[in-house]
């Protein structure tokens, strides 16, 4: 904590507060469902809101501005009063020093979430115990709490994504593990905390670090930022070429948060080739960076 304690001192105002960690905004889409079942869930925005923003999930005092974030829930079926299915974006940001504008952090589409509701029903946290509805939210918020903390120390996140990995292991035998087992998908849950907390990626964790400090000292030392910017693009083209993380989902995650901001951050970089290489190692979004060279 002091780490982080420092740093947000250093850079950010803020006002002490002993809470909660999130400050959650949750919107719902029913139209995948029967009038009946959208019925029966017309409290279930509220009840997931008021989960993530009074549950503390790190169990001790968050000192620091909340974590601003967004699920945004697209119900796709239902298989009986009680049971449900849903895919979820999952978003979250972090305030910029000296700026009004807000760092991405995490930009999940999460295709496949499926759980029991009951109207009226009571929402407790028990990170010891699987649920397939509060488990799903105990799992991204560990994983928000753990990319905010990357970008105030290094290596900072690593308590949360253990525990989201903990979390992933609770589902083993449950009826609702689909989306929690071993995939090979573009994105999963498991593949998420596996890149998290394998060794390989390291060097890209150690420089996301440096990144948030580069984009804090945007407004202060533009040129110094910039150069700290390019310096993780590099941290990235060489892993890519030694230890091949091509189909890596925490470099998807990466590149579908952060592409905007970093064609915002380089568009007047003395460099106009540093568009190349993102096309190189971010292809998905490679007609973003195409328009840059024209």
């Amino acid at each position: 904590m002091i780490m982080r304690n420092l740093l947000i001192l250093v850079l950010i105002p803020f006002t002490i507060s002993f809470s909660q960690e999130l400050n959650c905004t949750v919107t719902v889409n029913y139209e995948g469902l029967s009038v009946e079942n959208r019925e029966r869930l017309v409290d279930f925005a509220g009840v997931i809101e008021a989960y993530m923003n009074t549950t503390q999930f790190t169990g001790e005092a968050w000192d620091g501005q909340k974590i601003d974030c967004s699920l945004t829930i697209f119900f796709t079926g239902a298989s009986s009063e009680t049971d449900y299915a849903a895919q979820v974006v999952v978003v979250s940001t972090r305030p910029v020093f000296k700026s009004t504008r807000q760092s991405p952090m995490l930009t999940v589409s999460d295709p496949n979430w499926s759980f029991r509701y009951v109207p009226n029903q009571a929402l407790y946290t028990n990170q010891a115990t699987f649920d397939p509805l509060t488990t799903f939210l105990d799992f991204y918020a560990n994983i928000i709490i753990g990319f905010d903390w990357e970008t105030w120390a290094e290596l900072g996140g690593t308590l949360y994504f253990n525990k989201a990995f903990n979390l992933l292991n609770l589902s083993l035998g449950s009826p609702y593990k689909k989306g929690w087992e071993q995939s090979s998908a573009a994105y999963s849950r498991w593949g998420l905390c596996q890149d998290l907390l394998n060794d390989k990626y390291r060097a890209f964790r150690e420089a996301f670090y440096l990144y948030h400090y580069a984009v804090d000292e945007f407004q202060i030392r533009k040129k110094d930022a910039q150069d700290k910017i390019v310096n993780f693009i590099a941290v990235i083209e060489q892993m890519q070429s030694k230890v091949g993380i091509s189909n890596s989902v925490l470099l998807k995650q990466f590149s579908d948060s952060k592409y905007g901001e970093l064609i915002d951050l380089l568009k007047d970089y003395p460099d106009n080739k540093i568009f190349e290489r993102l096309k190189k190692i971010d292809p998905q979004h490679a007609a973003k960076y195409e328009e840059m060279l024209r």
